[in-house]
């Protein structure tokens, strides 16, 4: 799932979907994807062995 951010409210919302207006603030096309800040790798993905 991804992280979207409103510019103009700063709420966020996670969905797969990018949300068409602001569930808090109203704004339409005012939601861009937060870039993910995960530790773990994603599933499937390979490590590097030291």
């Amino acid at each position: 799932m991804a992280v979207w951010k409103c510019n103009s409210c700063g709420a966020t919302k996670e969905s797969r979907c990018k949300p068409k207006k602001c569930p808090q603030c109203g704004a339409e096309g005012s939601m861009v994807k937060e870039e993910a800040k995960e530790d773990t790798p994603k599933k499937g993905a390979k490590r590097k062995k030291s």
